[in-house]
């Protein structure tokens, strides 16, 4: 990882906590500090997780860190030796490198609730280094039952078929491109299987094989149909057009559809998973820990990951979902429906650019926004195939499937 001037940015970092801290009175509270990415709904439904640990703990002063460039500031922080006390990792490939680094530290936090593959991949030798706090399912495609008949079909052959325009979206900032990358990961995964899917995250299969480059190509069809400018549309902003009728079908977890709480209900906003092997595409934030020696923070991190907190998150605004087996009341049914498919019955395999080592994940995100303006599809797999080469050395965690089970 590019790392910045190590004094320059502990300098800056100290600076902005020296006035952060002016005019602040009152009695001394241990403080922690925890980098998120999150916003709007979902940094008000985190928050009210933390202001109820709070509650319990009134001598402890939790201060979020929002950014939208989390790995861009962590690096800094970690490189300038003033990184947060916690911070969310978005996917399992940055939990493998800072664990590498020695970055991360160990957890005395008991994972034994959380379903696979989420609890194993962020351990390493029986230790855990990170806690899956907020779960998503990808494999949905997204209609508003009331504008489209008969319901999409549940394969992705037969969807290519279908007259409806795809919603679609590939601006997120830093990481624009995501959207496309999951669903072509998606794609793969459904028409594949686990065993290929796996194979082309580890880098064992090469991004112009002939699975690969066909899930590719299928994408570049279904796309098509959406509306122009995709790679400059706001994710947050691709399924607006579902009430205008400019687009009918979505793709996505559902938290990150932008969906008004009151149209996801039976009837109305509802899902198809076009995977007849039964295999989801998964992801999760995980909540890792920076510094030693502050209880405080050891406290926080085991009341993320503790069944009361993960029920109080799943019942705030923003439909997220939890890994933790123990959680299975959802106060909305399409969001409860969803979950269970954590639970039991499904393999689930963890997101594919989540899992690559970030320089992989950021290639493949290039390459997709290149594609959707119109780059010819040779060229972008041979550049992935020498970008992946190079990271030979860095292989991804396993195992990326896993089978859940009732807790």
């Amino acid at each position: 990882m590019r790392r910045p001037t190590a004094p320059l940015v502990r300098c800056a970092l100290a600076l902005g906590l020296l006035l952060a801290a002016v005019g602040c009175g009152g009695p001394e509270k241990e403080r922690v500090t925890i980098m998120v990415p999150w916003s709007g709904t979902e940094f008000k439904a985190f928050y009210s997780v933390i202001e109820a640990f709070e509650d319990r703990n009134p001598g402890i002063d939790v201060e979020p860190q929002v950014t939208r460039a989390l790995t861009q500031q962590l690096d800094a922080a970690v490189a300038a030796e003033a990184a947060p006390d916690l911070a969310v990792l978005p996917s399992v490939g940055a939990i493998s490198e800072y664990r590498k680094d020695r970055a991360l530290r160990p957890l005395a936090v008991d994972t034994a609730a959380y379903a696979e593959p989420f609890r194993e991949l962020a351990m390493e030798d029986g230790d855990v280094y990170a806690v899956p706090v907020k779960a998503d399912v990808k494999s949905l495609v997204w209609y508003d039952a009331t504008g489209v008949a008969p319901p999409p079909p549940r394969t992705w052959t037969a969807l290519r078929a279908r007259p409806e325009s795809w919603c679609l979206g590939l601006e997120s900032g830093p990481t624009s491109g995501w959207p496309g990358a999951d669903w072509i990961a998606d794609l793969l995964l459904a028409e594949a299987g686990a065993e290929t899917y796996e194979a082309w995250v580890s880098g064992d299969l090469k991004w112009d094989s002939t699975p690969v480059e066909e899930a590719w190509r299928a994408w570049g069809d279904l796309i098509e149909s959406a509306p122009a400018g995709a790679a400059t549309r706001a994710f947050s902003e691709a399924t607006d057009g579902m009430t205008d009728n400019s687009c009918s079908l979505g793709h996505g977890a559902l938290s990150a559809m932008g969906f008004e709480p009151d149209r996801v209900e039976p009837g109305r906003y509802t899902y198809v998973t076009p995977s007849p092997d039964r295999v989801l595409e998964v992801s999760a934030d995980f909540v890792g820990k920076f510094t030693g020696n502050n209880d405080s923070a050891d406290k926080l991190i085991s009341y993320l990951a503790s069944e009361q907190a993960q029920q109080a998150w799943v019942d705030a605004p923003g439909f997220a979902l939890s890994a933790n087996r123990k959680v299975t009341a959802y106060g909305n049914d399409t969001q409860e429906r969803i979950a269970g498919m954590l639970r039991s019955g499904y393999t689930l395999c963890f997101s594919a650019a989540d899992a690559m080592d970030p320089d992989v994940s950021a290639a493949f995100y290039r390459a997709v926004l290149e594609y959707a303006n119109g780059k010819e599809l040779p060229a972008l797999l041979e550049a992935l195939n020498k970008v992946q080469r190079a990271m030979r050395d860095s292989p991804p965690p396993t195992p990326l499937c896993g089978t859940p089970k009732h807790a």
